[in-house]
C-alpha cells in the first residue's frame, strides 16, 4: 500500500496546523513579555508619581510653618 501518496493532502494540512500552532504559541510569549514588560513600565510610574506626591506634601508642609 501506498498511504502515503494516497492523501497528499493530509499531510499538507497536518503541516499548515503545525506552523499555525507553532505561530500561535510564539504569539503567546510574545503578547506575555509585552505585558510583562508594559507592567514594569506602569510600576515604574506609579512609584515615581507616588515619591513625586510625596515631595511635593513635605514641601508644602514646610512652606506653611
Amino acid at each position: 500500500m501506498r498511504s502515503g501518496r494516497r492523501r497528499p493532502g493530509v499531510w499538507l494540512a497536518m503541516a499548515a496546523c503545525g506552523l499555525l500552532l507553532l505561530g500561535v504559541a510564539s504569539g503567546c510569549s510574545t503578547t506575555q513579555g509585552t505585558a510583562a514588560i508594559k507592567q514594569a513600565e506602569s510600576k515604574r510610574i506609579l512609584e515615581a508619581r507616588k515619591h513625586r506626591r510625596r515631595a511635593k506634601s513635605h514641601d508644602h508642609g514646610s512652606k506653611q510653618r
